[in-house]
Parts: C-alpha cells; sequence; structure tokens
C-alpha cells in the first residue's frame, strides 16, 4: 500500500500519500479523486474491497450476496501466532469476514455478478472459505445465466490451510469450467498483486483478462525466481505489460476507464436486435452474384489496387461498423501478434466476434504490423477468439488482407503450418455462423486460416489466390516479368473467383475504390454482412458445419468418381 505520511485527527483520510511508484508526495484529497493513482507517475495504489465495489458498479445497483462464514482451522496451525488468531485480527483489521466480498449489480447499464479480492485480508490468500465463496458467487452467476467478474489481489495459496488450500484451485477452475459451458461470459481484472494459486487458477481462466497498468501476475515471485535460476530479471517482469507483450492480457485498463471497458464487454452478452428487413433491397445492390455483371479489368492492375495502403483495415471497418468494439489480445500460449486483430462488438446491436488480418496505412504501421503476414501467434489468437465465440454463440466475421503467413525463421519454429492447419480444423467445425470477407489480398493459406467460412464474399478490387503473380512467375517462368502474365493465369480477380464458386458475392466498391470513400465502403460491407447473416439466421450448430463442410466440399469433387472396390491381387502378384 502507498506510505501514509500524516492525518490531520484520527481518520483514515491521509493529508499527504507517498506513492510506491516514484516517491512524490500526493495531497490525499488529490489522491482520493485521482482513484488512488498517482497523477505524475500513473502507479495504481490499493483499493479495497468495498471501494473497488463501488467503484465499478452503477450508484444504486449493488446487491451484496451474504455468506455466512464459520472460521476455519482444519490443520490446527500455528505459526508465530496461532491461525485463529491471525484471522481474528484480519477480521477486526478489515472489517470483512474474508478475503472476498461477493456482489450483484450493474457496470454502465449491464449485469454483472462480481467477487472481488481484498489483499488487507491474509495478502488476499486463497483457502478454504474463500474459495467456496468465490465458487458460490460463479454458481449464482451460473444460476442468474448472468457474467462474472472476478477482481484478483492475492499472495497465493494460504499456508496455514496446507494442503486443502491447494484443493481450492481446483475447485474454483471447474466452477469456471461449468460457465463455459454454459456459455456464460467470464471476465477477470488483474489488479497488483496476484500470484501463486489464484495465478494459477482461476484469475487467468476467463474469457477475457484485463489488467491494471503495472499489476504483477506470476506464479513464483521474482525473488524465488531470482534465487533459483542465478540471474536478474528485468524491471518490468511479471508486469501486465510484460505480459501483454507475451500474449497472456487482452487489455491494460487504467482504473478511470474500467467501467467503460467492462461495460463494452458485458454488453455483447446481451440480446441483440436483428437488422431490419427493410435493409435488404440495399444489400442485393451492392452484392454482385451474377459473374456477367461484372468487368474484365486487368488483373494486374487489380492486384495494384488491392494492395494500396490507403484502402481501409480492420481496425478502420470496426471503428466504422461496430458499437462498443473492444479488441482483445493475445494467443495464451505465445505472443501478441499485430497482424491479426479482432474482438467483440454489435453490428447494428448484433453482438459478434470480428477478427481480421491488420496491414497499416503508412511505412511504420506497415513494419509494426508486419505487413499484414501473421505469425503463430496471429492465429492461434485467431483461434481463442474462434473459440469465444462458440462459447457465447456469436456469429464470427473475418476480414482478409494478407500477402500471407510469415513465411520466416520464427514462424517455423513456433509451428506456422500446425498453427494454420488447426485454424482450418477448427472453423470447420464451429457451430456458429461465419462469414468471410476478404477486402484487399487474399494470399494463400494465410488467407484461408481466416476464412473456411459459411459464405465468403469479396471486394470488387480484392484478390484471393494461392500465391502471389510475382512468386509464381519467379517459380514457373523463372522471370519476374512474367507476374502480369500469371496474374492472368491465376483467376485471382473478384470476377474469375465468383465463376469459379470460390466466393458466393463480390462487393461493387464506391466510385475509386474503397480507399476513397471508407464510410460509404463500411456501410456496403455491412449491409452486406448482415443480410448474410440473416440468411444464416435459420441454420444453427450441426446445420452451420453441415452447410460449411458441403461448400468446401465441392471443390474437385467433379474430377473423381468412386467406383466399386476390385478384387484382391493374388499374393506375390504385382500391381
Amino acid at each position: 500500500m502507498s506510505g501514509i505520511l500524516e492525518t490531520s485527527q484520527a481518520t483514515a483520510h491521509p493529508d499527504w500519500v507517498r506513492c510506491d511508484g516514484c516517491g512524490t508526495l500526493v495531497y490525499g484529497n488529490r489522491w482520493r479523486r485521482a482513484l488512488r493513482c498517482c497523477p505524475e507517475c500513473g502507479h495504481h495504489g490499493a483499493l479495497t474491497a468495498w471501494e473497488r465495489l463501488r467503484l465499478l458498479l452503477d450508484p444504486g445497483s449493488l446487491e451484496l450476496l451474504p455468506f455466512h462464514v464459520t472460521p476455519a482451522d482444519p490443520l490446527g496451525f500455528t505459526d508465530s501466532k496461532p491461525y485463529p488468531r491471525r484471522l481474528a485480527e484480519a477480521r477486526a483489521r478489515t472489517g470483512l469476514d474474508e478475503a472476498v466480498l461477493g456482489a450483484a449489480g450493474e457496470i454502465d447499464g449491464a449485469p454483472v455478478i462480481v467477487a472481488c479480492m481484498d489483499f488487507r485480508f491474509l495478502g488476499g490468500s486463497l483457502g478454504s472459505v474463500v474459495g467456496e465463496i468465490i465458487t458460490r458467487i460463479g454458481d449464482t452467476a451460473l444460476a442468474r445465466r448472468t457474467p462474472l467478474l472476478l477482481v484478483t489481489a492475492s499472495g497465493g495459496a494460504r499456508m496455514q490451510e496446507g494442503a486443502l488450500s491447494l484443493m481450492q484451485m481446483a475447485k474454483t477452475s471447474a466452477m469456471l469450467a461449468r460457465l463455459d459451458e454454459a456459455g456464460i461470459l467470464t471476465v477477470s481484472l488483474i489488479t497488483d498483486p496476484t500470484f501463486g494459486g489464484v495465478a494459477a487458477s482461476f484469475a487467468t481462466l476467463c474469457d477475457v483478462t484485463i489488467a491494471e497498468p503495472r499489476a504483477r501476475l506470476g506464479f513464483a515471485g521474482r525473488r524465488v525466481v531470482e534465487q533459483t535460476i542465478k540471474e536478474t530479471l528485468p524491471p518490468n517482469f511479471q508486469t501486465a505489460e510484460f505480459l501483454y507483450e507475451r500474449g497472456f492480457i487482452d487489455v491494460i485498463c487504467p482504473r478511470d476507464r474500467h467501467r467503460t471497458e467492462l461495460g463494452k464487454l458485458l454488453r455483447t452478452a446481451l440480446p441483440g436486435r436483428r437488422t431490419p428487413a427493410g435493409d435488404r433491397d440495399t444489400a442485393d445492390e451492392v452484392v454482385v452474384r451474377d459473374p456477367a455483371r461484372l468487368g474484365h479489368d486487368d488483373p494486374h492492375g487489380v492486384v495494384r489496387r488491392a494492395r494500396r495502403i490507403s484502402r481501409p483495415t480492420t481496425l478502420d471497418y470496426a471503428a466504422l461498423l461496430l458499437d462498443d468494439f473492444r479488441e482483445l489480445a493475445g494467443d495464451r500460449v505465445s505472443g501478441e501478434c499485430p497482424a491479426v486483430v479482432g474482438g467483440l462488438g454489435r453490428l447494428d446491436g448484433r453482438p459478434v466476434v470480428l477478427i481480421g488480418h491488420q496491414k497499416g496505412h503508412d511505412p511504420a504501421e506497415l513494419a509494426r504490423r508486419n505487413y499484414g503476414m501473421p505469425s503463430p501467434a496471429g492465429y492461434r489468437k485467431a483461434a481463442r477468439l474462434m473459440r469465444l465465440a462458440a462459447k457465447l454463440g456469436l456469429p464470427v466475421i473475418t476480414l482478409i488482407d494478407t500477402p500471407g503467413a510469415f513465411p520466416g525463421r520464427q514462424a517455423e519454429e513456433q509451428g506456422q503450418a500446425i498453427a494454420i492447419a488447426e485454424n482450418l480444423k477448427l472453423m470447420a467445425e464451429l457451430p456458429v455462423p461465419v462469414v468471410a470477407v476478404v477486402t484487399g489480398e487474399g494470399g494463400s493459406g494465410g488467407a484461408l486460416a481466416l476464412a473456411v467460412a459459411n459464405r465468403v464474399l469479396m471486394w470488387q478490387d480484392a484478390i484471393y489466390s494461392v500465391i502471389s503473380p510475382e512468386g509464381c512467375s519467379a517459380i514457373l517462368w523463372q522471370d519476374p516479368a512474367q507476374a502480369p502474365r500469371a496474374a492472368e493465369s491465376l483467376k485471382l480477380r473478384a470476377r474469375d473467383l465468383l465463376e469459379l464458386g470460390v466466393v458466393d458475392g463480390v462487393l461493387l466498391e464506391p466510385t475509386g475504390g474503397v480507399d476513397t470513400d471508407p464510410a460509404s465502403a463500411a456501410h456496403r460491407l455491412g449491409l452486406a454482412i448482415t443480410s448474410t447473416l440473416d440468411d444464416l439466421a435459420g441454420l444453427q450448430g450441426d446445420k452451420l458445419r453441415t452447410d460449411r463442410h458441403a461448400r468446401f466440399a465441392r471443390y474437385g469433387a467433379e474430377y473423381v468418381t468412386s467406383e466399386p472396390p476390385g478384387d484382391l491381387l493374388p499374393e506375390g502378384a504385382a500391381p
């Protein structure tokens, strides 16, 4: 906790507070107005569970979830003092029965069930009572079919309860598994510190993980790790920023943004409205399904237009199309890939999961996004978001614009081919509608890894191909100058792909291209997607999978005929 220097009477409101982050003296009232965050360095000071609940929940919405607690001392444990005395002192000091409070309420108008830990109570340690209360809070969320928010602050398992403390890790994890099975959104808010058995169970098992800036999260503490490996660790080790870069945190969110960002997430769990049927005629006007309506543009010219960096990106479309869009990050395995973006939002009131490749509009952003070429972490992040969509029953929308999967050494070491293959299988089996749109370049398997959909659309000036024209000409003609010829031969234009049945519709671009009028382009894209989702509304679960399987099964089927099995060859006979 931050250091209290003096008080003006015997009061809990200090006149001055010393920031633990930078050492600055902050006037107490200013400290409290800033929600116990340092106005100089941004360090987030500790909050009590009650302060946290009042900060998070809408005024007048807080409903405490009461639990009768019987103090537990299953081992008869004594260290420098008996465990029961430690519990009694913690209760007297904090006014709490245990290290967690449960409440129901609303955040920005969206209902939520909250379990909020308090580090003041024996370091927020996980004992039998804490594990039971958190499990019962989760069961309340299950019974009410309401999203669950877990706010963590803990040093780990409670040593005074021995192996029984470990059992709480399994118990709380099983509770979250029940919520997964029921399709109920779970969100974790990591505060400083969160370690040990809490970090290795419910804190990191939620659908979405949000962390306060510089909050520390880990299994073993820094000193334990340094003593074990005999190395000095980097200053930011185990901080939210460190973990975000490695794919384990979705959002780093300052305290004054908690309600806004949590509200966005929670609203995606609310029932959505359907697109008005009156938009049908307009959607049909912008989506071409007859190849004869499309011109015979020069293929190489189409390639150049598809690659223009001024074309809208996935994040551009998200900003123009979706309400309450909240980008989520990380693959939970190895990293955060900026070449793939995705998150939750509402399209005309309908909650959806949007995933897409991300390039950029200038050299710096293109380099930072790796030119839209995903690493395995990007595909695994996409897979994670697709599984979340399946759990919540939300449609998946993918926007495709990539030269291809990144062909680097590190990508191969991390299993690029496997990551792509796993996405293909996962998308084939998703129980929710999937709509893919090629918005620029559709480069080979790196594009297909986001395009195993019930319906595939593309912009008029987009391309979709097994290889780039330059790559094809270099391999087959051994002459890069043959790229225009390769572009013609590959049949990568929208008209060609519509004739081949690779895409189901082509979106007409605004005059001059989508980059000349992004707002109009986004409107057309939104009409096409909502119309397509309406067409798929009658299909559920197995029927959506069957529809998807049938769509891809037809490619190449006409070239092979099954015949009755022939006679077995005599033993020793040559074939």
